[in-house]
């Protein structure tokens, strides 16, 4: 039995890294899942085999409301429920201040920080029904503590910690929960291009001596999925090996 076993679960931007990671834990325990994606379709017919049956990939753009609601009630219409939101769509513009550009400014904001926004409102009117529901934010140490050449990013993910706290607070009376997590150097596609001694570098510096695994996420994002953390409502966990001790 698995601890998601009858639950329906969406995860935004789910094709590659950590949002592949949690779609793959989900379906491992038993969740329905449907994952987001935005350019490859070869990626994602690729994953919805992968997991089977029931998933469903669906291209959607999480910045835009009117999309996030059409992807709500698609979802809502053909299984009936939502139990679970992941909001995981997001993407890096990275520069100094002085050399950002205002569109480089507002894709990040649009893109990880507007997203949460409205998937959290189209999906809200669903959990107020259904009087139960966990919406998991992802979002970054980085929100937590700031990084040089990233204040878009930074600031996306910071005013996602603050928007969670304030929806655990707004329906926590209806049972609907809302956490965040906040993962440090977690080792993807996308590190692997970096340049190894750099990154050799991050994994010294990190207090368990090594870059995390989207697993190691996912297996976050399952326990605030399921009923185990049925008490845990507004908090950020930090899934970094020790980086914000």
């Amino acid at each position: 039995m698995g601890l998601l076993d009858g639950k329906v679960a969406l995860i935004t931007g789910g094709t590659r890294g950590i949002g592949k990671g949690i779609c793959q834990k989900f379906a491992a325990e038993g969740a329905t899942v449907v994952f987001t994606y935005m350019s490859s379709d070869e990626k994602a017919k690729a994953l919805q085999s992968e997991l089977g049956e029931k998933s469903l990939a669906v291209r959607s753009d999480a910045s835009k409301l009117d999309e996030a609601e059409v992807l709500i009630e698609q979802i809502v219409e053909k299984y009936g429920q939502l139990d679970v939101v992941v909001n995981n769509a997001g993407i890096t513009r990275d520069n100094l201040l002085m050399r950002m550009k205002e569109e480089d400014w507002d894709e990040v904001i649009d893109t990880n920080l507007k997203s949460v926004f409205n998937v959290t409102k189209a999906v809200q009117r669903t959990m107020l029904k259904q009087r139960s529901g966990s919406i998991i934010n992802i979002t970054s140490v980085v929100g937590v503590q700031g990084n040089a050449g990233q204040a878009n990013y930074a600031a996306s993910k910071a005013g996602i910690i603050g928007f969670t706290k304030s929806i655990a607070k707004e329906l926590g009376s209806r049972n609907i929960r809302c956490n965040a997590i906040a993962p440090g150097f977690i080792e993807t596609e996308m590190t692997e291009s970096l340049d190894e001694k750099v990154v050799d570098e991050w994994r010294k510096s990190i207090p368990l001596k090594r870059g995390g695994s989207p697993e190691d996420v996912a297996n976050a994002a399952v326990f605030l999925a399921s009923d185990l953390s049925s008490y845990v409502t507004g908090q950020t966990i930090s899934v970094c090996g020790g980086m914000l001790t």
